[in-house]
């Protein structure tokens, strides 16, 4: 999928997705952090081990394998998935992959994993809500909806580990080899 199919998203510079991650992880870590005042609420516990950070490894080697299969039989997805991806991934350099991981990993995680997920429910219901959420997040116009419905999913995976694990450092730890794995896995197909 082009940009000419999605006319109204210009190209973004590197220092502009750069900056809007930061902005956006700012926004989030405000937002969780409100929340977790005003809900008069506890931030689910970080717990590192060597098993917790195994496991978040796991989950995320697991998940990525998971998307290129869905990318691989869903054409829909694959578009959306592609223009996603062109979108912010083609103006980064490989070291910038790093913030790609790091920043989203964090701050998405302490909101929808950390406060979220407690504040509605550490149940199905609110495994659900918060995954909605999360995939919404992820939806930059109409057309995304595959995206965005594949970041459901995700979310979903990464609140049943929460809740299961009761480690916030385990969906932290998979978020972030997610994004970091997909995204050079992304730019090196990109490149050849």
């Amino acid at each position: 999928m082009t940009n000419s199919q999605n006319p109204e998203i210009e190209p973004l510079s590197r220092i502009q997705i750069l900056i809007a991650m930061a902005v956006t992880s700012i926004i989030l870590f405000g937002v969780a952090k409100l929340w977790l005042y005003l809900g008069d609420l506890q931030l689910r516990p970080l717990v590192m081990t060597v098993e917790a950070l195994g496991l978040g490894i796991a989950i995320g080697l697991g998940l990525t394998g998971l998307s290129s299969i869905v990318y691989a039989a869903w054409a829909t997805y694959r578009e959306s998935a592609d223009f996603y991806l062109a979108m912010v991934l083609k103006p980064l350099s490989i070291p910038d992959l790093i913030w790609l991981g790091l920043l989203p990993g964090l701050s998405e995680e302490l909101l929808f994993r950390g406060v979220m997920l407690p504040a509605l429910g550490l149940d199905p219901i609110g495994i659900v809500l918060s995954s909605i959420c999360f995939g919404v997040l992820h939806m930059t116009n109409i057309q995304q909806w595959p995206y965005a419905v594949w970041a459901t999913l995700v979310g979903m995976i990464l609140a049943f580990t929460m809740v299961e694990t009761g480690n916030l450092l385990i969906p932290i730890v998979a978020h972030i080899t997610t994004n970091f794995v997909s995204g050079l896995s992304w730019k090196l197909k990109a490149r050849s």
